[in-house]
């Protein structure tokens, strides 16, 4: 093994504070990233989609319960798999308590291929609560570019889960979406190593339109949405939010 060279501790500083300038650096460029991403044009989904849940059939609008955005993780599980991805459990596995997300008005859910009945007892088997919801039947994964009928109709598909399947590529991926009254709207998403580094709140929330929503944040105008205060005061312990 390879390790870190060793120096006195003034030199270590030198280093340390040399890679401060670059991280800050990078820390801006997010940001502007972020706010380019929140001014993206979105567009209106029309097609109406039947999902399977905990609580039976449910829109795409019923997937919000309620609230002004919604965050899909597309989870490889196709029909004929007896478990859901092993990458996908592993990324599942870092999202946090939700509250904290629902307390900005943006809810979570992960939707699969698979049929309800072989994602409940998985779901259980792994312990998590997010909500989850089958596709089965639908063009939703088709449509929002996680699942296609041959390899060559990915980009950048995932030859392993590939050999998975006998007629179908699964991709992983994020999509975003904002609600205005009873419409819905396709906002963002992003695939495979766009994944990369998301799992916790604000790294989802940096995905949506609407974003933190916090004063700083670009363009602005978006920051009390809710009517409440903004972004980070909004922040409790997860068992004092009134749901």
């Amino acid at each position: 093994m390879t390790l870190p060279q060793v120096v006195s501790h003034e030199e270590w500083q030198a280093a340390r504070e040399e890679l401060l300038a670059k991280e800050k650096a990078a820390t801006r460029a997010r940001d502007a990233l972020n706010a380019e991403r929140r001014r993206l044009p979105m567009v209106e989904v029309g097609k109406e989609y039947v999902f399977e849940g905990g609580d039976g059939k449910a829109t795409l609008l019923d997937l919000f319960r309620g609230r002004d955005q919604l965050v899909v993780y597309h989870f490889m599980f196709a029909p004929e798999w007896d478990a859901g991805c092993r990458s996908c459990s592993a990324f599942l596995d870092q999202i946090g308590h939700l509250a904290h997300l629902r307390a900005r008005g943006t809810e979570f859910a992960a939707v699969s291929r698979a049929p309800y009945t072989k994602i409940l007892p998985f779901k259980a088997r792994m312990g998590w609560t997010a909500p989850w919801y089958s596709s089965y039947g639908t063009d939703f994964n088709h449509d929002f570019h996680v699942t296609f009928e041959s390899p060559g109709e990915a980009p950048a598909a995932n030859a392993a889960n590939a050999a998975n399947a006998a007629q179908t590529v699964e991709r992983p991926g994020v999509s975003c979406f904002l609600r205005d009254h009873d419409r819905v709207f396709h906002t963002y998403s992003t695939y495979e190593r766009g994944l990369d580094g998301l799992g916790s709140t604000t790294s989802l929330l940096d995905l949506t339109a609407l974003g933190r929503q916090e004063e700083w944040e670009e363009p602005k105008g978006r920051a009390s949405t809710l009517g409440a205060p903004a972004g980070s005061g909004r922040i409790r312990y997860h068992d004092e939010y009134d749901d």
